[in-house]
């Protein structure tokens, strides 16, 4: 293999509003919202495509990484960088936007995308995930759960872990919603299934997400299905008040609603909840997509996302959601998953971690102080064009502004490239040869 892998040179794609794909224009100027699935890869699962979503804001070509902006903003860049380093889209958080400035302020700005004055599609996530982990204090129970601690317990230990998620659980979990404090000031608020779809409307996005309920692998198999019960009611509330909001706001674009396969590592329970969503219809709507979340064991996410895909309509597009690294985003789209987020990419960046396609590194190794190479050579970024792994040190040492812009710039690119590439690989039917070459550096190459 090069030092320079045709996938890390890849040109930036301009904004999707910008530059339109052939027959964009008509389907937006029309209001057209849709998927349709453009290649399909037989080898392994055979489940693995590429395809387009179309939405009111421009096509989404997948698959495809989707850049978090919590808060309305991908942090420390602005929405041209993002643009420019090749997102498609952009994910927030309802949960943190409702808490900060309020939803009903977003709204009135024109939705989060012409708040943050990004022009290209928009998703927004339920806030479910965050409402439990922090509002509700969970975050310990998923610290235990995804550090393996549980894994290494005793029986009697185990044992404990799950009467004390249960617990957790039912202290703020009822059958209407879900009760949870700010962690921002304090105070006490619900969210029900309404609540979620009421302020998913008003912030705006061309895709959102039915309210659900976190459980993780601390909860035990009788809790899950108590819990999935009580998800796919929610759903059918999501899709009645989704309903009524779209006639309510009929001025307004329509926005997609993906419903969530939840059923933790349970293959009977993952089937049932893709099947059950695949199928439900209230007033006469159905889920216009699917989410998959909730507890993945990473040495199983490929296997328990191809049992929800195999159960899924194949006309409707698929969102692994909370998903960055290689290896996962490969076992994804074998898998069939066509979008993915994940703040991870933004988040090492800030810590000086850099990703590269011979794995990571930490740019504040006294090793790079007179690095005066790029990041990653060959790599196409702003900020490998421009900057060397010396300044991009210095930065760092020097507790500068800078430092986390150019970091995250790379990391988003990469991320963002990696996905394109694996749809270009699945268009010119190298995907598996793509996976183990791309997979096998990462992995065991000497960090340069």
């Amino acid at each position: 293999m090069t030092d320079a892998p045709q996938w890390i040179a890849l040109p930036s794609r301009p904004h999707p509003e910008i530059t339109p794909q052939p027959g964009q224009a008509d389907k937006v100027s029309e209001g057209g919202v849709g998927f349709e699935v453009t290649y399909r890869h037989d080898s392994g699962m055979g489940l693995s495509r590429t395809g387009v979503i179309t939405t009111p804001h421009g096509q989404i070509h997948t698959p495809a990484f989707i850049p978090v902006g919590t808060k309305a903003n991908v942090k420390a860049l602005v929405p041209e960088m993002v643009a420019n380093l090749g997102g498609q889209a952009v994910l927030a958080n309802a949960y943190h936007l409702y808490l900060q400035p309020g939803s009903d302020i977003v709204d009135r700005a024109g939705g989060f995308g012409a708040f943050m004055n990004w022009h290209g599609p928009t998703f927004t996530d339920s806030g479910g995930f965050q409402v439990l982990s922090l509002g509700a204090g969970f975050k310990k129970v998923l610290t235990q759960e995804f550090s393996g601690v549980y894994k290494e317990a005793s029986a009697a230990e185990q044992d404990w872990m799950f009467r004390q998620a249960v617990k957790s659980s039912r202290a703020v979990v009822d059958s209407d919603g879900v009760v949870f404090q700010s962690h921002i000031d304090g105070s006490h608020h619900r969210f029900t299934p309404e609540k979620s779809m009421q302020i998913q409307h008003q912030l705006g996005a061309d895709i959102m997400f039915a309210f659900d309920e976190l459980t993780s692998l601390l909860h035990p198999r009788w809790y899950q299905e108590e819990s999935l019960e009580r998800t796919h009611e929610w759903a059918r509330r999501c899709l009645a008040e989704h309903e009524r909001l779209t006639r309510e706001r009929a001025d307004h674009p329509y926005q997609q609603l993906f419903g969530v396969v939840q059923g933790a590592q349970y293959e009977d329970l993952r089937r049932c909840a893709a099947r059950t969503l695949a199928q439900m219809e209230v007033d006469g709507r159905t889920f216009d997509g699917f989410g998959v979340g909730g507890a993945l064991e990473k040495e199983n996410l490929g296997r328990i996302v191809s049992w929800v895909c195999e159960e899924l309509p194949d006309d409707r597009p698929r969102h692994l959601l909370g998903i960055s690294e290689p290896d996962d985003l490969f076992a994804g789209v074998e898998a069939g998953a066509d979008t993915f987020d994940c703040v991870n990419p933004s988040r090492v960046a800030r810590n000086a971690a850099i990703y590269t396609p011979d794995g990571r590194f930490n740019v504040t190794n006294a090793r790079f102080a007179d690095d005066f190479t790029p990041l990653v050579d060959g790599c196409g970024c702003y900020t490998c064009q421009h900057y060397t792994r010396a300044y991009v040190r210095h930065l760092f040492k020097a507790r500068e502004i800078l430092a986390s812009t150019l970091a995250t710039i790379h990391n988003e690119w990469f991320t963002v490239h990696l996905v394109d590439a694996i749809r270009g690989s699945i268009q010119s039917g190298d995907f598996d040869a793509f996976r183990d070459e791309m997979l096998g550096r990462y992995h065991h190459a000497d960090q340069r």
